[in-house]
């Protein structure tokens, strides 16, 4: 692994411990780079922000974006220090890095208490048998919106 790529995973891993040191947040931390330049950095900040979305590498992909002016991460990298959860995992498919790199795996994770495994099993459980219940209705009536979407000449398509 070429040097550079070693020096923002240790960015990612030091921002992590940094967090826990400071009491913080969780032991995550990411870094978006572009063209060899950090753009963005995240830590988890769920219990500080109370918001379960404030992940490391969703906050990380949120200031990137807000420094690059842009919605997606084109030709840009993800380095995180622990191997993205199911949240995230969808969050950088929607910004569309090149490339993620991670240094934890998930069963590291697990051993930590941050198990994700149950998500991954609701994913694949029907609707009606989640343990959390979810129930479409108003279905017909909801289609105006896409109805205008499709038809709308000021939409950015992503």
């Amino acid at each position: 692994m070429e040097e550079a790529k070693k020096e923002f995973m240790e960015e990612a891993i030091r921002l992590a411990l940094e967090n826990v040191k400071s009491g913080k947040g969780g032991p995550f931390g990411a870094v978006v780079v572009k063209k060899g330049v950090i753009v963005g950095k995240g830590v988890n900040k769920v219990t500080t922000n109370n918001d379960p979305s404030a992940h490391a590498e969703i906050m990380a992909i949120r200031d990137a974006c807000k420094n690059l002016n842009s919605f997606q991460l084109d030709n840009c990298e993800i380095y995180s220090s622990c191997e993205p959860c199911p949240m995230c995992l969808g969050a950088i498919y929607w910004a569309r890095p090149s490339k993620v790199y991670y240094a934890a795996t998930k069963h590291d994770a697990a051993n930590a208490g941050f198990d994700d495994s149950f998500i991954y099993d609701e994913i694949n459980k029907s609707k009606t048998e989640r343990k959390i219940p979810f129930i479409s209705f108003m279905q017909e009536e909801s289609q105006i919106i896409f109805d205008a979407w499709k038809s709308s000449i000021n939409k950015i398509e992503y």
